[in-house]
């Protein structure tokens, strides 16, 4: 059950683009976080890789090179956090079409984006997830759905054609 608080400070909770769109004084706190001393640093010696991980879907799938690859993107995973995934058999011309429909969504009116907005108890959907008074937010906005399996889509089909 999600407290009644809980859910109008996620309805009160601005999305970066317009955040920005003033000038600000200051940083709303619910984006502020406390340095951690601990935090290791990204290349801690000379001899870590600074480029990003490059995965080969196709060497994962078909077996050339399988524990390989298996052991770099366990690396980039544990490591990094993120990879760029290569020889996946997405066309160029689909990868653009997908880019332009995204930043064409983040492009919308905010009063478009809210008819997509995460409900509070959901994590599909344009915004932020809060789960506490405390949550630190991400300094950025975020869509998030559902694609596979088709069973678990709920925001996805309300989507105009050409974003699905």
């Amino acid at each position: 059950m999600v407290s009644s608080d809980l859910v109008t400070m996620f309805e009160d909770v601005l999305s970066v683009q317009e955040l920005i769109k003033k000038p600000l004084t200051s940083v709303p706190q619910c984006y502020v976080r406390q340095q951690c001393h601990n935090e290791p640093t990204l290349f801690p010696d000379e001899t870590s890789s600074q480029e990003l991980p490059i995965i080969s879907l196709r060497k994962l799938i078909h077996g050339e090179d399988t524990e390989l690859e298996l052991e770099k993107l366990n690396s980039a995973c544990r490591d990094w956090g993120f990879f760029q995934l290569v020889e996946h058999g997405i066309s160029p011309a689909m990868l653009k079409t997908l880019k332009d429909e995204v930043e064409g969504f983040f492009m919308l009116p905010l009063e478009e984006k809210m008819k997509y907005k995460i409900r509070p108890g959901d994590v599909e959907g344009y915004g932020h997830v809060i789960k506490a008074h405390d949550t630190k937010l991400d300094w950025g906005d975020r869509l998030y759905f559902k694609t596979n399996p088709r069973s678990t889509r709920k925001l996805l089909p309300q989507f105009p054609s050409s974003f699905r």
